[in-house]
């Protein structure tokens, strides 16, 4: 399929999981209706971003991946003949949780998961408490509209993530990613911290030569201290913002890709076909060897 119709929602949370489901469920027939054929949600959207504290009553709010939630999103992407991409706190078995994220086809078909590989520990980000890093590899799942890549938030600043994903046959790469500034801050760091999020996940649309599509949480949490930055966003695979949503409001966008302009950004680029696998040898080397 040449032209896809991406849907965003970009939406705030509140501590009561069942509202931020619902609401979820709501950006998704709302993307749905204005023709949306693929929908991602942003990280961990059933929930405020509990991490900023390590506090052990907030395992509480993971759940089995297949689970009641995937269930509940399976009947709807059928409802709705829409792929559903959905972050998730999986609690994988007593005592052990993953950041993940499930893939719903169209039909309601449950096709996986991907486990987030790189967890920060910074000030507020405590995600090390939670979670363990993702032992599943880096996957690309065949859908009805397209094959898509999932990785998640901090997996964005690493272009080897974006770069194996994508010649494992991604068409578009996604980012369910829950970031923002400190109120704290002054607006210069703001706009820097922003604008590096943005250009890291811009250049890999453009090493790759594929779209970028980063879906980020909105509004204030952790009583105020924390303001996430919103600002979702799509690049075409020359790195070119399509749409960029507000930093203040929540919305539900829907955008359409041409994957033809893949074939022709890699063939005029070729940074793929150009690749040199051989010349990462001495550092997978000594990283073997360290460990």
């Amino acid at each position: 399929m040449a032209t896809v119709k991406i849907g965003m929602v970009q939406m705030s949370c509140t501590g009561i999981q069942e509202d931020n489901l619902a609401k979820a469920i709501q950006g998704i027939k709302d993307a749905a209706a204005k023709g949306a054929q693929i929908v991602c949600l942003q990280e961990l959207f059933t929930s405020l971003y509990f991490c900023d504290v390590e506090d052990y009553e907030n395992f509480k709010l993971a759940e089995a991946i297949p689970g009641d939630t995937t269930d509940k999103l399976g009947k709807l992407a059928a409802e709705l003949n829409v792929v559903i991409i959905a972050s998730l706190f999986e609690k994988r078995t007593q005592g052990l949780y993953h950041n993940t994220t499930a893939v719903i086809d169209a039909d309601g078909s449950y096709l996986g998961k991907y486990r987030k590989m790189h967890i920060p520990d910074d000030p507020a980000y405590y995600e090390k408490f939670y979670f363990t890093p993702g032992d599943l590899g880096y996957k690309v799942f065949k859908t009805k509209f397209a094959t898509l890549g999932v990785l998640i938030c901090w997996d964005q600043w690493y272009p080897e993530a974006a770069r194996i994903t994508a010649l494992m046959g991604a068409e578009i790469l996604f980012y369910p990613t829950a970031i923002g500034w400190a109120t704290s801050q002054d607006e210069s760091t703001n706009n820097e911290q922003y604008n590096a999020w943005q250009t890291i996940q811009r250049s890999h649309a453009v090493a790759n030569g594929v779209h970028v599509v980063s879906v980020n949480r909105v509004g204030l949490e952790q009583n105020g201290a924390m303001k996430f930055w919103g600002g979702s966003f799509v690049s075409n695979p020359f790195g070119s913002l399509i749409y960029k949503a507000s930093h203040e409001d929540e919305e539900t966008i829907v955008v359409d890709l041409d994957l033809t302009k893949t074939d022709q950004y890699r063939t005029h680029w070729p940074f793929l076909r150009d690749r040199r696998i051989d010349s990462y040898q001495p550092i997978t080397k000594r990283f073997i060897d360290e460990d």
